[in-house]
């Protein structure tokens, strides 16, 4: 009896190490190649004049998608797998996209308008030297720690006392509304020494190479997809582990959790502050590729597009916020070219449709057509 069950949790043993199994391995294999081979060989060498050429447009767009992706991911660790609806992710993507923006401007030098070591609306505003949170902006191993552990800290420390005091549900998303709000407030006034409401634009360069050159462009590309890549087999090794599996059972039936001996709050807290981190690693992606960072990235509106990425996409499923990321943000790319005016109708008319028809999302219905064919075949 013994034996037959060791030997069947040494069997399963390397089933969980797989992670993903053959077939999603192979997909993961093929994203890499995609996005590390495929993209930079149809954009970089084939001519522009031909057919299978990637324009330096639709790189980027992919390239800021893939940013979106990653919070739409993190959403998902929070919200579909832990239960909790943050309204607040915005704020730690801004962060981030902050962090990168401070060196990024340091590396402007004295090529901007004023010809001045201090950056430009720093000039206009009349500073005289720079302020002490830019003392070493000009460290790019400094500001990428920075990027790191600034929104991770604000996360960890405001979790800590939200948790606490076991703030859950409307309540939570609110105060995470209000968290932004007060933050994009503070990040428009012009004496916090970030831009105010303009924010950072023009950049030069990245690690001393020109950041409108196309091959930095494509290979800041490649470096997305890859941390979307690993972003994502995390998510999925952390949702397949024990730590994963409390978190589900917090989602569920919190209380329950408690009575078992496992303490809520350090789970919560862990995955609180991770999603918050991933989402200030893509806001630092974002900002060369996109060239601009400015408070209006800690809208309201901009957080409650990273939860509509989610649940359009399909919660708890990891790869649904991924898909949900691409086909809102695709979908806005066209309809704000096509029919500006009717964007936001398309959006709130989306959310609302998912809500009521597809509460699994994109990937539910992908599943429902699959069931059927099954049901079929039988």
């Amino acid at each position: 009896m013994t034996s037959s069950s060791s030997m069947s949790s040494s069997r399963l043993t390397p089933r969980r190490g797989l992670l993903l199994g053959p077939a999603g391995w192979s997909a993961v294999m093929g994203a890499v190649l995609v996005v590390a081979v495929l993209v930079p060989v149809l954009n970089l060498m084939v001519p522009a004049g031909s057919a299978l050429h990637l324009s330096d447009y639709a790189v980027a767009l992919v390239g800021k998608i893939m940013c979106y992706a990653i919070c739409a991911l993190a959403m998902d660790l929070i919200w579909g797998y832990t239960g909790i609806l943050s309204l607040g992710h915005g704020l730690f993507f801004a962060l981030g996209g902050y962090g990168m923006g401070m060196y990024l401007m340091r590396q402007i030098g004295r090529d901007g308008n004023y010809k001045s070591d201090l950056p430009d609306f720093m000039v206009f505003l009349d500073w005289k030297e720079l302020p002490w949170a830019w003392t070493f902006s000009d460290s790019f191993l400094f500001q990428m720690a920075m990027v790191v552990l600034v929104p991770g800290l604000l996360a960890l420390v405001f979790g800590f006392f939200a948790f606490r005091s076991r703030i859950k549900g409307v309540y939570f998303s609110i105060i995470t509304q209000a968290m932004t709000f007060a933050a994009m407030l503070l990040f428009f006034r012009n004496e916090t020494g970030f831009g105010g409401n303009n924010g950072f634009t023009d950049f030069k360069r990245i690690l001393g190479i020109p950041i409108a050159h196309q091959s930095t462009r494509v290979t800041l590309f490649v470096l997305t997809g890859l941390t979307l890549i690993g972003c994502y087999l995390m998510a999925r090794w952390i949702v397949n582990s024990k730590f994963g599996r409390v978190l589900q059972a917090i989602r569920d039936a919190e209380s329950r959790v408690m009575f078992t001996g496992y303490d809520p709050l350090a789970y919560k807290l862990a995955i609180w502050t991770l999603s918050a981190v991933m989402c200030a690693v893509a806001g630092a992606l974002y900002v060369p590729q996109v060239g601009i960072i400015n408070p209006g990235e800690m809208s309201a509106a901009a957080s409650i597009e990273i939860a509509i990425w989610a649940a359009v996409g399909g919660r708890a499923t990891l790869i649904g916020p991924i898909l949900g990321a691409f086909f809102v943000n695709g979908a806005k790319s066209w309809f704000t070219q096509v029919f500006p005016e009717f964007w936001l109708y398309f959006l709130g008319a989306l959310f609302i449709a998912v809500t009521l028809f597809l509460p699994q999302g994109i990937v539910g219905l992908f599943d429902k057509f699959s069931s059927k064919k099954k049901e079929t075949r039988a």
